[in-house]
């Protein structure tokens, strides 16, 4: 722990900015948003040190406090204000297809065939129906498209 102290103390602020781009760069490298709180807090921190200089202990409350006062306050404003998406399903891929009309691509046998969707063929569950009839997606169970006759 005293050589952590040290390279606080001998490099100053410059630790801290150190620790502000490299948890910047994990924020571009890793998925979600949780990094750049950390960096912001390691800014904040070698932000005060360009001011003042207070004891390595003080420096790491400071991180402490700043950060999860950032994951805290960005956690509560997501919540409120959540990220609105201009393609919300497109992770639900399934569910993008309800209401669209395909051709049945294999008969509906014992409640379930296939639907030909550009080039992948999707199962498909509903009602007896011969190969080549169209359907109308209601609805989506997991990657399973739910069909009526069209």
């Amino acid at each position: 722990m005293e050589s952590e102290s040290s390279l606080l103390s001998v490099l100053g602020p410059w630790a801290w900015w150190i620790a502000a781009a490299a948890f910047a760069i994990l924020e571009l490298l890793a998925p979600g948003v949780f990094f750049i709180w950390l960096a912001a807090a390691a800014a904040g921190v070698g932000l005060v040190m360009l001011i003042a200089s207070p004891p390595v202990a003080v420096q790491i409350a400071l991180f402490s406090v700043l950060a999860v006062g950032a994951v805290w306050g960005s956690r509560r404003f997501l919540t409120k204000h959540p990220i609105e998406s201009d393609r919300p399903l497109l992770n639900l891929r399934a569910e993008g297809y309800v209401g669209q009309v395909f051709t049945l691509e294999q008969a509906i046998h014992n409640g379930r065939g296939k639907v030909r969707i550009g080039d992948t063929l999707w199962l498909a569950q509903g009602p007896e129906l011969a190969a080549g009839s169209a359907v109308r997606v209601v609805s989506a169970d997991g990657n399973i498209l739910i069909v009526e006759a069209a």
